[in-house]
């Protein structure tokens, strides 16, 4: 399922035109990303967690040179379903 579908089927199931389930869904994932760089849990009883993980710096190997290379530091964001979910 696409963005497309995914909104075609929150209007449907919500009884809201497209454009105002567009607006739903964006607003949604604008909350989400702005509660993630703010280091925020954004949970959802019943269908799951969005967290920040922070990675820490490794060493990895260019698999076509073989050689080691640096892999910086880095922030992740992590999605943890919940028992609900399926």
């Amino acid at each position: 399922m696409n963005k497309t579908e995914l909104v075609a089927a929150m209007a449907e199931k919500a009884g809201l035109t497209k454009v105002d389930a567009a607006k739903a869904l964006n607003a949604y994932v604008d909350v989400v990303k702005d509660q993630l760089k703010k280091d925020e849990k954004v949970t959802l009883i019943g269908f799951g967690t969005f967290s920040v993980v922070n990675r820490p710096a490794r060493t990895g190997r260019n698999p076509r040179t073989g050689k080691s290379i640096k892999i910086a530091a880095k922030k992740s964001a992590k999605f943890k379903a919940g028992k609900g979910l399926i």
